[in-house]
This record gives structure tokens, C-alpha cells and sequence, in this order.
């Protein structure tokens, strides 16, 4: 790559016509035959479930226990991408970060899923018998565990390791198939390596089912919102349109890169968030939201191994756990090359700090924040929030919390620009992603960018217009296109301490002769 400028415009158009000619067969098949096409992706979401789903909550929890263990070890002091200092201050970095998962399901489904898991105990709980009261904590801590530690570390802690380690120390590409070199070695870069392509394509796949079902359900929020507050009818037209815009702003941000736009977002992103927070805290039912937090966080880490590894409700665990397992093991690949773009100069202690174990900690304060006040107006006022959403689903949860917190409106309008922006946010940071896979180079040309934004954006339009069940259809299929992504993330998880030992030796923080493990090249 000695001229940057020609490796830039190096598109793998075998890449690139797979798998967008995928996405837009999918788009076809839906538009001409959506019943049977939801049938297909049914029948292929219960296969997955079942015969992957004990193998993803095994491969979430061994990757966060890896984490975290060589957080711990002599080996967190490596610094990753040969850079002695950070790129991105901490506030911005962890921002960026934050700006990925919780961008994703901040608003949806933080109002929504703690009350379903209230209404419903999850069966894990389920026979202890509790009062509507005793029911807050498990079920808060339900939400925080989908959207906490091995969530997070599934995103971009090894993998991010061994990919920082051969893209920015051994040159290789930033491409889902480098995270094989350190057990294939230089031939999955080979044009014709058929293990190489297949690693790109079904990234490239997952991540977009993975983005477009996000902008879709986050669409409907939005017009849900704008009917609420501005009394602008909630039309499929309008979800469209407000679809269309959105990605529109995500296409001119992911335009201008990981240095300016999508960095501006993020920043913007956790501001409002923070704003938004703070005036529920001092709105709404403070001390309820704090001990809830508390105590939710602690019966999550309590219950810690008996969450990971339930497999008893195997209907329930598909609808819930395996679902959201597979919705970010997908993103994973995506996830872990945007984190190695913005965060040389860290060492592996500070990667898996920031990923691991602070972004999972703000997201579940973020979840109680917004889903701990719906719970304390729930309990005050049976159905004020559950019969909103029994009735018209978890775009309706937020505002139906709104309508019991002091300056409601207000407090919704915000919510209405959160939400905004966290379209923008996803769309803009994974459109770069794709962008750079099929590239391999961190600096991909605009109109790619642009493009891939576009594209998930029409399609998720598009799947709306011809009906909310497709939306559905697309959430099982985001599981179904995890499935060989997962395999790809497995080795990463042995792979990653040997590249750890080979970067500390390279650094001088051990000498060769006290590790015996095999030599990484």
C-alpha cells in the first residue's frame, strides 16, 4: 500500500456485487412475495436458534472473560496501532464508541423492554414469586444484561485486538478476513482465497441487515413522535420520508469521515443524551431510577453466569436473548474495524475498559434513566405505560413515559432530536464500515460511503412502506445472517492473547524467552 491514493480506489467488486446483489434480492423477493419470503426467513431463524443459540451465549460470554482477563494481565499495557499517543481524547473516543451499540436501541428499546420483562418476568425469575414491586429489579436487569458487559465485548474487544495488530503492525487491510491472518497467515488476502471472500461478504451482509433494522424501527419512532407532538399524521408516507431524510444526514456525515462527521455526531449524540438524562433525573422519580440502578446492576452481576448460559425457555431465550446475540455478533466485524480506526494509541488495558466495562455501565444507566421511570409511573398507575404499549407497540413506550414527567413536551421533543441523531449515528458510522471491507483502507472513497448510507436507508424505507411486518421479517433475518459471522469471531478468541504476547514482546514488556507459546507472524 505505497500509494495510498490507488489502494483507496481498490474496490473487491466480487465484495461488493455479492453482497449488495444480495441485499437487493431480498429487497425484490420482498416486494413481490413477502409471505413467502417471510416463511423462508422464519423457518431459517428457528434452525438458527436452535442449533447456534447455546454456541453464541457460550462464544459472548468466553470473548468477555478473555477481555477481561487480559485487561488484567501484564499484557493490558500493550499499546495497539503503533502510536505512542491516543488519537481521540477519552470523552470522544468513548463517545464514538457509545454512538455504535446504543445507538442502535437507545430510545426504542430502553422505554420498552424493561416493561415487557416487568409485565413478564423472564422465566429465569419467573418462580420466585415476586410482587409487582420485587418484579423492577429482575427485570431492569434483564435489559441491562442484553445490552451490557458480553454484548459490549462481543462488539470490539478481541477482535479489535487482532485486527489492530495485523492491519496496523503487519500491514495488512482492514477487512473482516484479516481477523483469520494470525491462524491462516498471508493467504487470506489472496484474490482467489475463497475463505477471504466469504468472511467479507457475509460481514458486509450482516452488518447491513443488522443497520437497516435499526433505521426502520427508529423511522417509526420518529413518526410516531411527530404525530404526538406536532400532530403530523403517522403515515407510512411519512415514516418513509423521515427514513429518507435521516440517512440523508448520515450520507453527508459519513462523507466527511471518522475525523469530522461521524466524530461531530457522536459528540453531539452523548451531549443530548447527557442533557436528556439529567432532566429526567431531576423531573422524574430520582431515587426510584438510582436505587433501581443499583439494584438492578447488582442482581445482573449476581446472576451473572445464570443469565449467560440459560437455556431453559428456548421460545423465550429466541425472542429475546439469541435474538439480540445474533443482532450484534453480526455488527461485530463492522464494529471491531470502526474501533481499530479510532483507537490507536490505546493500550488493550483501555480498549476493553472503555468497551467492555464503561460503555455497558452507561448503557444501563441510560436504560434505567428511561425505562426506570416508565417502571416507577407502571407501578403508581397500572397500564399508564403498558397499555400504550400492549396497543401500539415500543414506539409508543417513550411517549407514553413523557405524558407522566413534568414538561412532557419538552422532554419528548428531546427525545424526538436523540433519536434523530442516533439514525444518523448508526447509519453513518456503518456505512464507513462496509465502505472499508470492501476496500481495506481507512479512508474509502466518499461515494461509497454515501452509497451504502443510501442504500440502507431506501431499503429500510421501502420494507416499511410495504408493511411493519417486514420490519419483523428483517429482525429474524438479521439472525439468520449471524450465523457464519459467528464463526468468524470464534478465533479471535484464542487468537487474541498470542497476538497480545507477540506485541508485548515487540514492545519490550516481556522477553521472548518467558512466553512459550507459538510464534505469531
Amino acid at each position: 500500500m505505497n500509494d495510498e491514493s490507488s489502494s483507496r480506489m481498490r474496490i473487491n467488486w466480487i465484495t461488493f456485487s455479492i453482497s449488495g446483489g444480495f441485499l437487493v434480492l431480498f429487497l425484490i423477493m420482498s416486494l413481490f412475495n413477502k409471505t413467502l419470503m417471510g416463511e423462508w426467513i422464519s423457518s431459517s431463524f428457528d434452525f438458527s436458534v436452535v442449533f447456534f443459540g447455546a454456541f453464541w451465549q457460550l462464544l459472548l460470554l468466553a470473548t468477555f472473560i478473555v477481555g477481561v482477563g487480559l485487561a488484567l494481565s501484564k499484557y493490558g499495557n500493550v499499546k495497539l496501532g503503533k502510536m505512542d499517543q491516543p488519537e481521540n481524547g477519552w470523552f470522544r473516543w468513548v463517545s464514538m464508541i457509545l454512538c455504535t451499540l446504543l445507538a442502535s436501541g437507545g430510545v426504542f428499546w430502553a422505554a420498552g423492554e424493561p416493561i415487557y420483562h416487568f409485565l413478564s418476568t423472564p422465566p429465569l425469575f419467573a418462580e420466585d414469586g415476586m410482587t409487582p414491586a420485587q418484579a423492577v429489579v429482575p427485570g431492569l436487569a434483564q435489559s441491562f444484561f442484553h445490552w451490557g458487559f458480553t454484548a459490549w465485548a462481543c462488539l470490539g474487544t478481541v477482535a479489535t485486538i487482532v485486527l489492530m495488530y495485523a492491519h496496523y503492525h503487519k500491514g495488512y487491510p482492514l477487512k473482516p478476513r484479516t481477523m483469520l491472518y494470525p491462524m491462516v497467515g498471508e493467504k487470506i488476502f489472496h484474490k482467489n482465497n475463497a475463505l477471504g471472500a466469504a468472511a467479507d461478504i457475509v460481514s458486509v451482509i450482516a452488518v447491513a441487515a443488522g443497520t437497516i433494522g435499526p433505521i426502520g424501527f427508529l423511522g417509526l419512532q420518529v413518526g410516531y413522535a411527530l404525530e404526538y407532538l406536532f400532530s403530523v399524521p403517522d403515515t407510512i408516507v411519512t415514516q418513509a420520508i423521515v427514513i429518507i431524510f435521516l440517512v440523508t444526514i448520515a450520507a453527508i456525515s459519513a462523507s466527511s469521515g471518522v475525523d469530522k462527521g461521524i466524530q461531530l455526531l457522536s459528540r453531539l449524540n452523548v451531549g443530548l443524551a447527557v442533557v436528556l438524562m439529567i432532566g429526567m433525573l431531576i423531573l422524574g422519580p430520582t431515587m426510584f431510577i438510582i436505587d433501581s440502578f443499583l439494584g438492578a446492576e447488582a442482581f445482573q452481576i449476581q446472576n451473572f453466569l445464570r443469565m449467560s448460559l440459560y437455556r431453559g425457555d428456548s421460545g423465550w431465550l429466541g425472542y429475546w436473548t439469541v435474538f439480540f446475540w445474533g443482532w450484534f455478533l453480526g455488527f461485530g466485524p463492522a464494529m471491531a474495524m470502526f474501533i481499530s480506526r479510532i483507537s490507536r494509541g490505546r493500550t488493550i488495558r483501555e480498549l476493553i475498559l472503555a468497551v467492555a466495562i464503561i460503555a455497558p455501565i452507561v448503557s444501563n444507566f441510560w436504560f434505567a434513566v428511561v425505562g426506570g421511570t416508565g417502571l416507577f409511573y407502571e407501578l403508581e398507575s397500572p397500564g399508564a405505560i403498558s397499555t400504550a404499549l400492549n396497543e401500539t407497540g415500543m414506539p409508543a413506550a417513550v411517549m407514553a413515559i413523557m405524558e407522566q414527567v413534568p414538561f412532557g413536551m419538552v422532554m419528548a421533543t428531546g427525545f424526538l432530536l436523540v433519536t434523530i441523531v442516533f439514525v444518523a449515528t448508526t447509519a453513518d458510522s456503518m456505512s464507513y464500515s462496509v465502505a472499508v471491507t470492501i476496500t481495506g483502507h481507512v479512508h474509502p472513497p466518499k461515494w461509497l460511503r454515501v452509497f451504502w448510507a443510501l442504500l440502507f436507508g431506501a431499503i429500510a424505507a421501502t420494507l416499511i412502506g410495504i408493511g411493519e411486518s417486514s420490519i419483523q421479517t428483517l429482525q429474524n433475518f438479521i439472525v439468520v445472517t449471524a450465523v457464519p459471522v459467528s464463526l468468524l469471531l470464534l478465533p479471535p478468541v484464542w487468537l487474541a492473547p498470542k497476538v497480545a504476547k507477540r506485541m508485548a514482546i515487540e514492545q519490550n514488556l516481556v522477553t521472548e524467552s518467558k512466553t512459550k507459546d507459538k510464534k505469531v507472524s
